[in-house]
């Protein structure tokens, strides 16, 4: 696909401008939310872990997207749920205790996640099966760029501003990217109508088991990893912002190659590396007592993230396209089934010996890692390998 074909299509334009607002918004929140946390309001690693499940709640209710849908066009549904998340984010530095956060959090989570099951939607639909991991791979690649300067900004002002500004001013940009694109229509006529229904098929099984495993590991990354630097290796929020950096310029680069890899490898090999190298990297974060090393497997942990674009390429490979937009809504949920209770369990386990989260998460990437090997099986059933 060339880039002149990808700027001439408006929902490639639509969706570029909310992920880039989501990137931001949600980099400065997840950048001073840790310090934030542990620094103001004070909370200890049992109510972290149950800010994690509560943040995964809104998640699990994605199915209701299917409903919503009934009522209000994809589209204007996106550019709301960004507008929603904004006012999460906004309000964040005004509730300094578990509460306040519990309560912002899953404000800024109904938004982000309802835009997230969108977004993916949105991308199987409008393009097709070699164009769609390019569209992730670049969209991604552009928040990843969006999330440098985000990084940039709070390394230069985090001793000048305080948290309440720099959360305000991290959840206007949502805020006004889903206003503005609540009045653009990039929708078309060409493709099909969706289901305005549940669907639940047992052919999709094996695309539902991956989803449900990536949500349950995923979730101990997100409530744990950055708590853990900030905890055990004293990270503060100017190192966190440039580890963030550090992060992100990699990924910039990374991701339009893991999109062409995808392409060219096909996802079983994909979704193999992923999931082998994560086994590694969980264990790593158990044992290591470096907060370099611990800093570098972070970075490791986010560039392999990505490559689990390649189970949303192979959905959209065997699945019937009207069943895109319910199905993206139903995998939502089931992949935060075990999201919303993972961080409580983790944050108990944390407090008997920090260890056992991680060791637990390579547990659940090995179980990712076999059920990834019937990938070509289910594509050659649907004649797609």
């Amino acid at each position: 696909m060339t880039t002149k074909n990808l700027t001439s299509r408006k929902m490639y334009i639509f969706l570029l401008i909310l992920t880039i607002a989501t990137s931001i918004s949600f980099q400065g929140w997840r950048t001073l939310l840790n310090n934030f946390a542990v620094q103001v309001a004070g909370l200890d690693g049992g109510q972290f872990g149950a800010v994690g499940s509560i943040r995964e709640i809104p998640g699990f209710l994605s199915l209701f997207v299917i409903y919503v849908l009934m009522v209000i066009n994809e589209h204007k549904l996106a550019a709301i749920s960004v507008a929603v998340m904004g006012v999460g984010i906004a309000i964040t530095g005004f509730m300094p205790s578990f509460a306040g956060i519990a309560f912002t959090t899953i404000i800024m989570s109904f938004g982000f996640h309802y835009y997230e099951t969108l977004n993916q939607s949105l991308t199987l639909q409008y393009f097709g099966y070699s164009e769609a991991p390019i569209v992730m791979g670049r969209l991604r690649s552009l928040g990843a760029a969006a999330n440098i300067a985000v990084g940039v900004v709070i390394l230069a002002i985090s001793g000048i501003f305080e948290y309440k500004e720099l959360f305000m001013g991290a959840g206007i940009v949502a805020i006004l990217a889903g206003i503005y694109c609540f009045f653009q229509d990039p929708s078309s006529t060409d493709i099909p109508i969706q289901h305005k229904k549940m669907i639940f098929r047992s052919k999709y099984w094996l695309f539902y088991a991956l989803s449900f495993m990536a949500g349950a590991r995923r979730q101990i990354f997100v409530a744990f990893a950055v708590f853990l630097l900030v905890k055990k290796f004293d990270y503060s929020i100017q190192t966190i912002a440039a580890l963030f950096i550090a992060n992100n310029v990699i990924n910039y680069f990374l991701n339009p190659i893991i999109a062409k890899s995808v392409n060219k490898y096909g996802e079983r090999k994909v979704l193999t590396l992923e999931y082998a190298s994560l086994v590694l990297i969980f264990i790593s974060y158990a044992y290591t007592d470096s907060p370099i090393v611990a800093g570098f497997l972070y970075i490791l942990d986010n560039i392999f993230f990505n490559f689990s674009m390649a189970v949303k390429t192979f959905f959209q490979k065997i699945a019937d396209p009207k069943d895109i937009a319910p199905s993206m809504a139903v995998s939502f949920t089931i992949n935060h089934i075990a999201a919303v209770f993972v961080p409580v369990i983790g944050g108990i386990a944390w407090m008997q010996d920090y260890r056992i989260v991680f060791l637990g998460a390579a547990v659940l990437s090995m179980f990712s890692l076999f059920m990834s090997q019937f990938v070509d099986r289910e594509l050659k059933l649907k004649g797609k390998s």
